[in-house]
Parts: structure tokens; C-alpha cells; sequence
């Protein structure tokens, strides 16, 4: 009978526990601001989607709102202030700029509103946490893969993001890193952006293809550091009949970039998992609010996926993961 009585008080202590740490200071909710780079790449649907999912399970709260385009950084820090005035519980961010969101982040902490940073890194140490890809090592595996198509020689282009983003910059760093190892490669373009949406990259995808005469042999393998980009050198490439001619790794994956990669469009793209970044970002800032320690960098992991491994199960449940439980259809 004791013993009885001993578990059920116990397990009464750990719900109230649970209860007590799923409450923001004025006693109502935890209410959690997730804040993307932009709301409209696939990529950010599944961040979102991870971020249900966690806040489901942990019985939180969240508000996912970010600006439209990811070129909108008054946006952005218009969205982190009024968070910030509204007093929520946390603050989850992807910022658009590595020193921009930095001030912002500094009010947020100021105003005892924790936050924990995801997807891009950010300036100074005023968040409680990074969680993300590691960029760098994702950057060296693309250059890795194009190297070993091209039998480490010929010509690449680098199509960036844009300045600015740390996430993209680093995968560049570490693409470029892995290329400039190898003697008989030449990196012959690698200063060109191509902005934050599919039309902007297009438009510099078909500028640099050009500059570097791609269709008479100027270009033997390109590289692109985010979806848009990807995208972009995508609709370049098929523009000018060069589409399966020049080796091609992108990052991310959407639709329509595996599409180009079952077609042999896109031979290999290094892929996140934006549902884990979202589940993760936020099940670290319910623990920040609980007053648990959390690790300061949490690596949320890439793959490289080609045509060969497109099919496996493991791919599937990172490229094309089911977010209707999630987001609804």
C-alpha cells in the first residue's frame, strides 16, 4: 500500500513538474516565437513542420512567423521586436544576417526573453544555443562529391547565396576548401550571388554560364549552396541545353530538385533535415525555459543523396518527409 502510495505521489510531482515548466512567468502558457529566414522554400515548411511537432509533444505553444523573402531583413527584425514586446516565453530565430540580428537578439535577452538561433549562426554570445547543420562539413562533402564525378579535374563555378547569410557562406568555405585541395581542379568563378530567390539566381546562373563560355567547355561542374540557388542554376542550365552535360551538386531539396535529380539534371545534392532542425530548435529552447543546461552547438547532420540512393528509406524520411500530420494539407 506505502509503496503504492509513494509512486502515485511521485508521478504527481513529475506532472506538476512538467506543468510548472510549460508555464511563462505570468503563470498562462509557454509561448514560443519561431522566426524563419523566409516562409516560402520548401526547406522552411519543414523546419515548420518539426517545430509542431515538438511543440505537440512537449505541450507548448509556438508562433512561426518570418518575413516573405529572405532579402527582408527589416522584416526579420520588425518580427523579432514585436515578439519581444509581446513578452513571449522564447525566442526562436533563423537569422537572415550574422551582425544584423545581433542588437535585436541582445534586446530579446535584455528583456529576459531567452533565445536559441537555428539553421544560420549569429554574432556574439547572447543566445543560449546553435542549432543547425554544420556548414562547413556539409560544404567540404559537396565538394567532395563534385570532385569525385568530375575525377578530380576540370572547371567549377561557385553561384553563392548571398553576403551575409553565415549558413551559405560556410557551406561555400567548405565547398571551396575540399575543391582547392586537389591540383587539377580550377575554381573559375566563386564571387558571383545570386540573391535570395529563384528569379534573382536564375538570372546570375545564366550571367555567369555565359562570362564562362559553360557551353563551349568553360565550365565542367557547378555548385549552388542553398535551394534557390539550386533551383536558379537549375532553370539556367536547361535554358542553354546544358542541363546533364555539366556536373551539377546543389543543396537542399525540394519537388522539383529531386525531380531534376531522378532526371540526371542535378547529380548530387547535400541534404539537411530541416524537420530536425525545427524539432530540435525548439525541444532546446523548452529546455532553456525549464532552466535545464543545453549544449551551446547541437548538429543536426547532412547526407549526400545521388540517384542511387534516392529510394532508400532512410532518403525518403530526409528529402520528401510526410508534413500533413504536422501542417495540415
Amino acid at each position: 500500500m506505502f509503496g503504492r502510495t509513494l509512486r502515485f505521489a511521485l508521478t504527481l510531482v513529475a506532472a506538476l513538474l512538467l506543468l510548472s515548466c510549460n508555464r511563462s512567468k505570468d503563470g498562462g502558457t509557454t509561448k514560443i516565437a519561431v522566426i524563419p529566414k523566409g516562409t516560402t522554400h520548401e526547406f522552411w515548411k519543414a523546419v515548420h513542420a518539426g517545430a509542431v511537432k515538438a511543440s505537440r509533444e512537449l505541450h507548448v505553444e509556438i508562433v512561426w512567423k518570418g518575413p516573405l523573402a529572405e532579402d527582408d531583413l527589416k522584416g526579420q527584425i520588425d518580427v523579432v521586436q514585436s515578439f519581444v514586446a509581446q513578452g513571449v516565453s522564447g525566442i526562436v530565430l533563423a537569422p537572415l544576417n550574422d551582425k544584423a540580428l545581433e542588437k535585436p537578439v541582445d534586446g530579446a535577452v535584455k528583456a529576459n526573453i531567452p533565445v536559441v538561433i537555428f539553421d544560420s549562426d549569429l554574432a556574439g554570445s547572447a543566445h543560449k544555443s546553435f542549432v543547425a547543420t554544420d556548414n562547413l562539413a556539409a560544404g567540404r562533402l559537396a565538394g567532395e562529391k563534385l570532385a569525385a564525378l568530375l575525377g578530380q579535374k576540370g572547371k567549377i563555378a561557385v553561384l553563392r547565396y548571398q553576403e551575409g547569410s553565415a549558413s551559405t557562406q560556410k557551406r561555400e568555405e567548405g565547398f571551396l576548401e575540399a575543391v582547392r585541395k586537389m591540383p587539377d581542379i580550377q575554381v573559375v568563378s566563386d564571387n558571383q550571388y545570386g540573391g535570395a530567390t529563384t528569379e534573382s539566381a536564375f538570372e546570375k546562373a545564366e550571367s555567369l554560364l555565359a562570362a564562362q563560355n559553360a557551353g563551349s567547355g568553360g565550365v565542367d561542374g557547378v555548385f549552388c549552396p542553398n535551394e534557390s540557388t539550386t533551383f536558379g542554376m537549375l532553370l539556367a542550365l536547361r535554358k542553354a541545353g546544358l542541363a546533364g552535360k555539366i556536373k551539377f551538386v546543389g543543396f537542399d531539396a525540394s519537388e522539383k530538385l529531386v525531380g531534376a535529380l531522378r532526371d540526371g539534371h542535378v547529380d548530387a545534392l547535400v541534404v539537411q533535415d530541416p524537420f530536425k532542425i525545427g524539432y530540435e530548435a525548439v525541444r532546446t529552447m523548452v529546455e532553456v525555459i525549464a532552466g535545464k543546461p543545453v549544449q551551446p552547438r547541437i548538429d543536426t547532420g547532412a547526407v549526400v543523396v545521388d540517384k542511387a540512393s534516392l529510394d532508400k528509406p532512410e532518403t525518403k524520411a530526409i528529402v520528401a518527409p510526410d508534413l500533413a500530420p504536422w501542417l495540415g494539407k
